[in-house]
């Protein structure tokens, strides 16, 4: 199978969208837990930031990114001629 111009740039875009999100995966685990101490002085909804990632705000972003990579993917499947037939 010969890869086309078209397998390339779809090819790009996912690799794209994965480095982006794997970015805010990277700073939403690791850089809020690293700053910590730094982030307990600010409050949200009541709580220091911190203790609300570790809590519940990091599950909510990861699902977050979880429909986002599925919703443009499927965008993507459609703009590049290889989306799966529906039933």
């Amino acid at each position: 199978m010969e890869v086309t111009e078209n397998h390339r740039r779809y090819w790009q875009k996912n690799l794209r969208l994965t480095a982006v999100l794997l970015g805010i995966w990277f700073v939403v685990t690791y850089v809020v837990a690293f700053f910590a101490r730094d982030l307990a002085s600010i409050n949200f909804f009541g709580w220091p930031f911190s203790f609300y990632m570790g809590a519940q705000g990091a599950l909510i972003v990861y699902c977050l990114i979880i429909w986002y990579y599925a919703k443009r993917m499927n965008e993507l499947d459609i703009e590049h001629g290889v989306a799966e037939e529906e039933e």
